[in-house]
């Protein structure tokens, strides 16, 4: 375990702003010869409006399309010729691209985002083909049980606020978009006082500030015009969908209106999950790659257990402004989602009238802390976790995270289970194998 602590080691960041506002973090690791580079931008569904939905994920894949200095047949080919790995992703708050390859490789992923900041082409016809591969990745999306469930239920979790689109976006709105539109939004988002850059590997220090200051320095920086906040409203009583589906799997998801990064419940909130359904840790990167420990987590013993469900899962994930808590279960095949969902609620209400044991405090923070360890065990994954928090709050809360999850107290997490996890605050989604002339349980429709 010790030879991990270099990893994690945040407090040897080097922070630099350029005279065009792109902030740059460096942080040297010496373990391997390999660099990894993310450049971010604060920009994800959150910044879309009706009609526009999709374009920041629309737009990210345009941007592996070839740039004046990069023929599209090309992009790959200059990392995967040093051996490396690359990609990129948008989500609510960010968009990033990412390239870990070995160290010689540096001014070449260097000179990629540099090339994908100010040249990229938006051809005509990319654009059309895009359109189509991405219509079909959302309609494939549909077909999935877990990501319909997700998307309806978010979208009927909020009434106003941009989180409540999914970052694919909505049919019509792909079917409307032009290339003029996807080119505005890039220009727009896709400037360098908008932009971190994150180096993290076996690199000297000043000489990868002075390659950045050449490929990105005389990038000329923008006028962003940020959407005005959205406050969502209070929800007053709980939402609830009912959602057929072909297949014998019945899933019940329950999401609750959660605090963001930055508010004073979110890591009691963390520890809450930990306790019910296992330690997920706080990499949107790698933390779902790994299983988390659930065998004595409290909906785990409730559900799986006793053979209601055949899997559950929490997710709780820093956000800029307040999103979701969801909990996701999948039945066991004639498990009506009735008793699931009243099992499930039970042990809700028994945590938020009774808290959590100082046994489960303590193991919930044990397995916090080693999560944190395990998404912090390669250059890339440090690399993700310190341009991710850049874009959600700021870099250096990933330094206090272990502190901050070994601080929260019973009481804290006591009362983040009796504030949040209330009627008034929840949405409840069921999707269901469809039933014969829409009949549905008495009960269902009772709650």
């Amino acid at each position: 375990m010790a030879q991990l602590a270099p990893f994690s080691a945040a407090s040897h960041v080097y922070e630099e702003v350029l005279d065009n506002g792109l902030r740059v973090l460096i942080q040297e690791v010496h373990t391997a010869p390999l660099a990894s580079v993310w450049c971010w931008y604060r920009v994800g569904s959150k910044d879309e409006t009706p009609g526009q939905t999709g374009v920041s994920h629309w737009v990210e894949h345009m941007n592996f399309k070839g740039t004046t200095n990069i023929p599209r047949d090309k992009v790959k080919g200059i990392i995967e010729q040093f051996g490396g790995y690359w990609n990129g992703y948008t989500w609510i708050d960010q968009t990033t691209y990412t390239e870990t390859a070995t160290r010689d490789a540096l001014d070449r992923m260097l000179f990629i985002e540099a090339e994908r900041m100010v040249n990229c082409l938006y051809d005509p016809a990319d654009c059309e083909s895009e359109r189509t591969v991405i219509i079909a990745e959302l309609q494939g999306g549909e077909n999935d049980p877990d990501t319909r469930i997700e998307q309806d239920l978010t979208a009927a979790a909020f009434s106003m606020h941009p989180y409540r689109h999914p970052t694919i976006g909505w049919l019509a709105d792909l079917k409307g978009m032009s290339r003029d539109d996807l080119y505005r939004h890039y220009r727009r988002f896709y400037v360098p006082n908008n932009a971190t850059l994150v180096i993290v590997g076996d690199v000297d220090t000043a000489d990868a500030m002075r390659r950045v200051a050449s490929h990105f320095g005389r990038i000329r920086p923008g006028d962003v015009v940020r959407r005005p906040q959205v406050i969502e409203p209070q929800q007053l009583g709980e939402r609830r969908l009912m959602l057929p589906r072909d297949g014998a799997t019945a899933f019940l998801k329950l999401g609750y209106r959660a605090p963001a990064v930055n508010e004073p419940d979110f890591f009691p909130m963390l520890v809450l999950d930990a306790v019910l359904t296992g330690a997920k840790g706080l990499n949107l990167w790698a933390s779902f790659q790994t299983p988390p420990s659930q065998r004595s987590s409290r909906l785990y013993r409730t559900v799986v257990n006793e053979r209601l469900a055949s899997s559950i899962l929490g997710a709780l994930v820093p956000t800029a402004e307040p999103f979701l808590y969801t909990i996701s279960v999948t039945a066991t095949e004639g498990t009506p989602l009735v008793q699931v969902e009243e099992a499930v609620l039970a042990e809700i209400d028994r945590v938020r009238s009774d808290g959590v044991t100082e046994a489960e405090l303590a193991r919930a923070a044990r397995q916090l802390r080693a999560r944190l360890v395990f998404e912090n065990d390669s250059i890339t994954n440090i690399g993700h976790q310190l341009g991710y928090f850049e874009t959600v709050a700021n870099w250096q809360l990933t330094e206090t995270l272990a502190g901050q999850i070994d601080a929260v107290t019973r009481e804290q997490v006591g009362a983040a289970a009796a504030a949040r996890l209330t009627q008034n605050n929840r949405t409840v989604a069921w999707l269901e194998p469809s039933i014969e002339g829409g009949s549905r349980p008495a009960a269902a429709s009772q709650r």
